[in-house]
Parts: C-alpha cells; structure tokens; sequence
C-alpha cells in the first residue's frame, strides 16, 4: 500500500504537494486570524474557483488556450480579488469586514454565469471543487512550488513587520512600516496559495485547512511562533493521514483532509479539558 506512494507518478505529485500545503496553509492562516480575518480564505477561494470556470469556458471557446492549465486562470482572478478586497477595505474603513462577503458574492454569481455558459460542470471542475488525488499534475506541483518558495520566502524576510501589522497596524504605521505595500503583497500571497492548493483539498474546502489547525494550535501554543509551529504541525498530520486514508477509500482528498483537522482539533480541547479537570 505504501509502496504504491512511490511508484505511481500522480501519487508522488501529490504526496509532495499536500506536505508544501501542510506548511504554507497555517502559516498564512495564523497571520490572517491574528487579524480577524478568518473568512479571507473563503472569499478568494469562490473568485478562484471563478477564474477555474473561466480558464475552463476559455480553452474550450479558443484553440489557443487549449494547452493552459485552468489552475493559472483562477490565481489570475484570485490576485485580482486580493488586490480588490483591500481596495474595499480602505472604502469602507469602519465595515473592513464587509469586503469579504462582498468579493466573495462576486466570485459565486461570476462562477455561475460562467457555468451555465458552459453548459454545466464536468468531472475536471469536480475535483477543482472537493479535491481529488488522481488529478494533481506535474504543473500543479511546479505551481506550488514556485507559491510556497515566494511564501517562505517573504515571511522570512519581513517576518517582523508582518507581525507588527497583523497585530497593531496603527502602532506598525507610526513605527515606519510600510504596512500599506505589506498588506497588499500578503493579500496576494494568500490568493495564490489559495489557488496552487485547490487540486488537493479542494477550493470550497482550503480556508477550513487555513484556520482548523490554527484553532487547535491556539488551544496550546504560548506564543506566536509556537502558534506557528503547532498549526503546521496539525496540519502536516491532517494533509498526510488525510491522503492516505481518501486513496485506501477512494474518498474525495478535500473533504477526507478537513475532516482529520476537525478530529484534530477535537482531541486538543479534548485534551485541554481533560487536563483542566484533573487540575
């Protein structure tokens, strides 16, 4: 059965690519509930899956766009509602929050034009929906690569800003930082993981990974590098037994994902509440 993981292509893409979404995920999703702004996840993905539906309706209307995998079409739309939810945010200043369901309202009716245009779903967009581990390609692998490098990668270089911002923006903008650029870039950093990781958990599915193991983390880190450390470590233990047990059911991998997340999470308050009682 192991085995298996190594000698079938697709199974390896995959494999690789739920331990980079293991990692990316919580990380960003722990700078983003700091901020309040859990439901972020949930807007971009429903933009995304737009743009998916889009790439779709394009390369099955133009012979050109025949070879471009749809994934590139929905990181298109999903940069392009980031930079739109922090444009509304700065509109409307005292109701920051109404931004999300605002894109995210866009993104559902745009994606159900686009399908009736289509002419309905097909299996491909299934699996952009819910996951499915026997869909992830090569390109989809490269993509996700190219997204957790750029991730990594920034937070490494302004970890302490992106700290400073998420948790006191006013106190990060009279210290110097350039909270504005900031925000932008990390909006846009959270579009495209969004986006490289929806052949996988699927794009309905991904914010639940963002904040489940941050929400069981937070349960019993004491601080915020251990916040950090603890999600990911939830979530590398979600995506991998997730994984493991949707291709011995042949479950859809998204759903399969979450549902060891929530489990997760249950045995930490459980724990919690145990220990708490013994006190």
């Amino acid at each position: 059965m192991l085995a298996d993981w190594w000698q079938y292509d697709f199974l390896r893409y995959t494999l690789f690519s739920g331990i980079l979404i293991g990692l990316i995920c919580p990380l960003l999703g722990t700078f983003l509930i700091v901020r309040r702004l859990s439901m972020m996840a949930d807007g971009l993905s429903h933009v995304t899956l737009s743009g998916v539906a889009a790439g779709m309706l394009v390369s099955k209307k133009v012979a050109f766009f025949s070879a471009v995998n749809p994934l590139f079409f929905g990181m298109l739309f999903a940069v392009v509602g980031s930079l739109f939810i922090e444009r509304l945010r700065k509109v409307y200043k005292a109701y920051q929050d109404l931004a999300i369901p605002i894109i995210l309202s866009t993104g559902l009716g745009l994606f159900t034009v686009l399908i009736s245009v289509a002419d309905g779903f097909n299996a491909d967009l299934y699996s952009y929906l819910f996951g499915k581990i026997v869909t992830v390609s090569i390109e989809d692998l490269y993509a996700l690569i190219g997204v957790a490098v750029v991730v990594l990668g920034t937070v490494f270089l302004i970890y302490k800003e992106l700290f400073a911002v998420s948790f006191d923006e006013e106190f990060a903008r009279v210290s110097g930082v350039a909270r504005r650029s900031i925000n932008l870039w990390f909006m846009v950093l959270v579009a495209l993981t969004i986006a490289a990781s929806m052949r996988i958990v699927g794009v309905l599915l991904i914010s639940a990974l963002i904040t489940l193991p941050v929400a069981a983390s937070l349960q019993i880190a004491r601080s915020f590098r251990q916040t950090i450390f603890f999600a990911i470590l939830f979530a590398e233990i979600s995506v991998l037994s997730g994984l493991y047990f949707a291709y011995l059911f042949d479950w859809a991998s998204g759903g399969t994902i979450v549902l060891m997340a929530v489990l997760i999470m249950l045995v930490v308050l459980a724990g919690k509440k145990l220990r708490a009682i013994m006190r």
